[in-house]
C-alpha cells in the first residue's frame, strides 16, 4: 500500500482532476490569446503561469498520498477486523512488524516524481494548445493520458532503482 498501491492511486487520480484542470486553464488561455497579451507586456509566460502551478503540485502530491496511506491501511483493518475475523491487535501488531520506513519514504519519493509530471504534463499540453475549442479539448485529454503512463512508467523505473 504505502510502496506502490497508493502513490499510484493517488496520482492518478490528480492527474485526472488537477492535470486536466491546468491544461483546460492554460489552454483557454492560449485560445483567448492571454499569454501571447503576457509576452507582449515583456512578462514571462512560463514564470507567470508554469512555475506557481509546477511547485504547488510537487509539493503537495506527497501530501495526498500519505492521506491515501492511512485511509488504506485504515480500509485494511476494517475489512479484516470486521469481514475476515481477525483481532484488533493482531491486525496492529502484524501492521507494526510489516510496514518498514523505506516503504513509506519510496512512496513519498515516489509521489513527489508523480506530482512533478503531472503538473508538467498539465502545464506543457495547455501552454502548447491550439486556440480553439476542440483544441482545448484535445490537450486536456493528451494531458491525463501522457501523465498516466508517465506515472506507470516511473514507477517502473522507480521500483528497479530504489528496490
Amino acid at each position: 500500500m504505502t510502496r506502490e498501491l497508493g502513490p499510484v492511486i493517488a496520482s492518478l487520480m490528480v492527474a485526472g482532476r488537477v492535470g486536466a484542470a491546468i491544461a483546460t486553464e492554460l489552454g483557454t488561455m492560449r485560445a483567448t490569446d492571454q499569454i501571447d497579451a503576457l509576452s507582449l507586456l515583456a512578462t514571462n509566460p512560463c514564470k507567470y503561469l508554469v512555475a506557481p502551478r509546477l511547485i504547488p503540485g510537487t509539493v503537495m502530491v506527497p501530501f495526498l498520498v500519505l492521506v491515501s496511506d492511512i485511509i488504506g491501511v485504515f480500509g485494511g483493518f476494517l475489512v479484516s477486523t470486521h469481514t475476515l475475523g481477525f483481532g484488533a491487535a493482531d491486525y496492529s501488531g502484524l501492521t507494526a512488524d510489516f510496514l518498514r520506513r523505506e516503504d513509506v519514504l519510496s512512496g513519498i519519493t515516489k509521489a513527489t516524481a508523480f506530482g512533478f509530471v503531472v503538473t508538467l504534463m498539465g502545464c506543457y499540453q495547455g501552454y502548447h494548445a491550439r486556440g480553439s475549442a476542440a483544441g482545448v479539448g484535445a490537450a486536456t485529454t493528451a494531458a491525463v493520458v501522457s501523465a498516466s503512463i508517465l506515472i506507470l512508467l516511473i514507477d517502473a523505473a522507480l521500483t528497479g532503482i530504489l528496490f
